[in-house]
This record gives C-alpha cells, structure tokens and sequence, in this order.
C-alpha cells in the first residue's frame, strides 16, 4: 500500500543519521513531505562519535531523490527558541505540520551510578528527556492550529521499559520518555492527536556500532569489533539476530503514524526481537 502518509508533513529530530535517516527516507516514500533537524556536531563529554552537517546533507539529498520537499536545520534539542524557529520556518514553507517524531538521543553509557560523572548524566537526561519535551513544546501548536489531528511518536528504548547495568543516565532518562509520552496522550486527545512510544532493542546505527560499544560488550577483549559483539547482543533477544536494522524501527513508526493505526494512543511499542520476555 504506497503513499501511506500522502500529503503529510513529518517533523524529525535527529534526522542527520542512523534511526532518523531512515525514518525522513521512510516517510518520504510513502508521501510526506520532511521538516528535518540535528544537532550536527560533537557534544563535550560524549565519548562517541556524533553526527555531522554532511550527515544532515545527505539526508536531504535522500528525501529530494524521493521527489519530495524537505527544510532541514542544525539545531540542539536542548535550546526550545532554536527548535521552534525550525518548527515555524518549516510549517512557513510546507504549509502543515501533521506528524513529529522525538527521536534525537544520546546514548554514551558511564559507570554505576554512584559513580556516573554528572556531566554526562545531565547531557544525557537533558538531550534525551527534556530535549523530547522541548520538541513537543515547538511542534503540538502547529498540529493542533492545523485542526486536522496528528501522531507524535516518541523514540525510546528497551532500557525505558526494564534496566541495564552502567547506564543509568541512559535508562533514567528513557523511562521519563514514557511518562511524558503517556501524559501527551491524554493531553491531546481531545484534539485528535495521538501519541504512542517505540522502543527499539539495539539497532544497526553509529549510536550502536562504535568502538565505546565494542568494549562494553567485549571487555575481555583489546580490541574488539561488531563480530565479537554480536554473539553477546543476540543472547539478549529471543529471535535469532545481535540487533535489528533502523528501517525495522521506521516500519512500526510508519503504521503508528498512519491511519491504519487511528485508534491507537498511549501505546508503548517494543521493536526488541523479544528482548522484553528474554
């Protein structure tokens, strides 16, 4: 069934790359248009590597390829004025706002707790929790200003429905994710919005495949690749696989967005490989 979100125009953070790539590509085959936004440089204290404006350019080559429009801009989900000024230029030149995934993140992992370093804890829950908070903040207006109704979805994680050790900045933060996507739901109800959550196992992006993962998952090793990883990230799941692919997470947000799911809100949707009955 192809034009799926025909004439809807989708807000995405963290579209540079990874999961929000593939989710601007996703939505742009099957008929939307894209408002696109990332944050495009390297945050003091994250040990891995973030994205960058050529990212963020190829995302919109990918989207103009598709034949469909896309207003792309840097911005960090942490600042609302900057967020909003990209939300109200993209609503100005594509006419509408119907659909807005939350899907920036941040996902560098620390120690125990008592012993996390607090700039990393505060980056972390600042991009991950109020970042998605500030996203809706700059977005909601336009959809309920449209009176046509809307879907936000939320990116979290597995690790916002259970715990992992060592990285608890990331859990916390993820776990607040549903709180607030809960809350929007009943929110917005009224005005036909729906909001619903994801939460993605580990997924084939750079946030996943890097030389920090490696070793957490490998520290018995010197030097570690995504080959000696994958044996120990598949024990996490039940279905035979070490992680599931982004176009996997941009499938299910494709239905939640679509009118085959017009009935469904406050719903938070594991894309886990059966990580959460393991």
């Amino acid at each position: 069934m192809a034009g799926r979100v025909e004439g809807k125009v989708a807000f995405i953070t963290g579209a540079a790359r990874g999961q929000g790539r593939s989710h601007a590509v996703r939505l742009a085959e099957e008929g939307a248009d894209i408002i696109a936004v990332d944050v495009c440089r390297q945050l003091d204290g994250v040990p891995i590597p973030m994205s960058t404006p050529e990212d963020l350019d190829e995302t919109v080559a990918q989207v103009k390829a598709l034949g469909r429009r896309i207003v792309a801009a840097q911005a960090d989900v942490r600042d609302f004025e900057a967020l909003k000024a990209v939300v109200d230029d993209g609503v100005t030149q594509l006419g509408r706002l119907d659909i807005v995934l939350i899907n920036a993140g941040l996902a560098a992992s620390g120690n125990a707790i008592h012993q996390l370093d607090e700039t990393l804890w505060r980056d972390s829950i600042d991009v991950n929790l109020t970042g998605a908070y500030l996203t809706a903040k700059a977005a909601v207006p336009h959809i309920i200003e449209g009176g046509r109704g809307g879907s936000i979805v939320l990116t979290s994680s597995v690790g916002g429905l259970k715990a992992h050790p060592f990285v608890g900045n990331y859990v916390s933060g993820k776990h607040g994710m549903v709180g607030l996507m809960r809350t929007l739901a009943v929110e917005l109800a009224e005005h036909s919005i729906r909001v619903n959550s994801v939460h993605p196992t580990q997924v084939n992006t750079p946030m996943l495949m890097n030389d920090l993962t490696y070793r957490m998952f490998r520290p018995d090793l010197e030097n570690p690749g995504p080959d000696d990883m994958a044996p120990i990230s598949q024990m996490m799941h039940l279905l035979p696989v070490p992680w599931v692919e982004a176009v996997d997470i941009s499938n299910a947000i494709l239905f939640l967005v679509s009118d085959e799911a017009r009935y469904i809100t406050g719903v938070p949707l594991p894309i886990d490989a059966g990580s959460m009955i393991k």
